[in-house]
């Protein structure tokens, strides 16, 4: 098996000197391990005499909804802990007798479970965590479940509170245990960060309030307001450790129970849960742009730039992960190299 190394670098470099991210780290592999990695560019424009490094710390964003809550709600399911397809009201109490009662977590998954697209936390509930949970738990539906596939961060922030309520265990406490450790994910981990660790993290958005770049400490508003751990954004993950995690998807390293989510889990997420809605959705997962889900090309991405891909057919994997929200929140020119990117990574 065989890598546009060269072509890689080049494109990544372009985005360095276009100003699209100051720099990126990105692996690719398969079913042994990683096979090409590399770096572009510097940590921040401030201090040019530092580089990207492989063990970068970067703000993984909504990759928190697959490191975090995608893989604790597969360990559930995979213990007979959690029915994708039974009403949250039938086992959840908290819901019981509310809109969100008639949701069931596959709907969840595939974003077709009606709930509002926007979070909007602090607005709609203050900034009590408990008052949010409330919430956002007792609030109506955007419309009926199972009508239509819309992209909301609720989905993610609802299963994680579900998570902790089955597992009894706090969404940070969960992943640790059932995830990260047995993975060998050490440098991942929900924020603020402390500064031994925020040293070496990629800054990402100019901060008003703080008067510099963060650093270290969640960009997502909604992390923040819930102390750094939720289910929509909150984690700190580094190349290495997305690597193990999408190497374990591919070779699972030990049974369920012992690392989390196994071979199930991954193949329910990694195929149409839609029918005929479109656009087309896995479990939390989605065909990566300009693919269909015969292609078997799966992506997930993070708002600060962040992004990795999975194909079990080709038996691949990849990552990129940049800081782009520090120059930027324009969407294209990443969207543009993330698709070459893909592009050389699995073809």
């Amino acid at each position: 098996m065989t890598y546009r190394i060269d072509r890689i670098d080049h494109l990544l470099g372009e985005g360095v000197r276009d100003e699209v991210y100051p720099g990126t780290v990105w692996a690719v592999g398969d079913t042994t391990g990683t096979r090409a990695h590399g770096t572009a560019g510097v940590l921040d424009p401030n201090e040019p005499s530092v580089p990207m490094r492989r063990d970068t710390v970067f703000d993984a964003a909504s990759l928190t909804k697959i490191i975090a809550v995608w893989a604790s709600i597969g360990a559930l399911w995979e213990e007979g802990k959690l029915d994708l397809d039974a009403r949250l009201d039938a086992f959840w109490s908290d819901v019981d007798g509310y809109p969100l009662g008639a949701v069931t977590a596959r709907l969840l998954l595939t974003h077709t479970a009606g709930v509002p697209l926007r979070a909007q936390l602090k607005n709609l509930y203050g900034i009590d965590p408990q008052d949010v949970r409330d919430g956002v738990l007792h609030e109506g539906l955007h419309r009926p479940p199972g009508e239509a596939v819309e992209y909301t961060d609720r989905a993610a922030l609802i299963l994680g509170y579900l998570a902790e309520h089955i597992s009894g265990q706090r969404l940070d406490q969960l992943a640790a245990d059932r995830t990260w450790q047995p993975l060998g994910m050490s440098s991942t981990r929900f924020g603020p960060l402390p500064p031994e660790i925020a040293a070496r993290c990629a800054p990402t958005e100019w901060d008003q309030v703080s008067g510099t770049h963060l650093k270290g400490t969640a960009h997502d508003f909604s992390a923040r307001l819930l102390g750094g751990v939720c289910g929509i954004a909150g984690a700190f993950t580094t190349l290495d450790d997305l690597a193990g995690f999408l190497l374990h998807m591919l070779a699972p390293s030990a049974s369920p129970g012992q690392s989390g989510f196994g071979p199930a889990w991954t193949s329910e997420s990694l195929s149409t849960q839609t029918g005929p809605l479109q656009p087309v959705r896995g479990l939390f997962w989605h065909p990566a742009p300009g693919t269909a889900p015969a292609d078997d090309i799966w992506v997930h991405y993070g708002f600060t730039g962040t992004g990795m891909w999975i194909s079990p057919r080709q038996d691949r994997w990849a990552v990129l992960l940049t800081n782009k929200l520090y120059y930027t929140r324009d969407r294209q020119p990443l969207t543009e190299i993330r698709n070459a990117f893909r592009g050389l990574a699995f073809t």
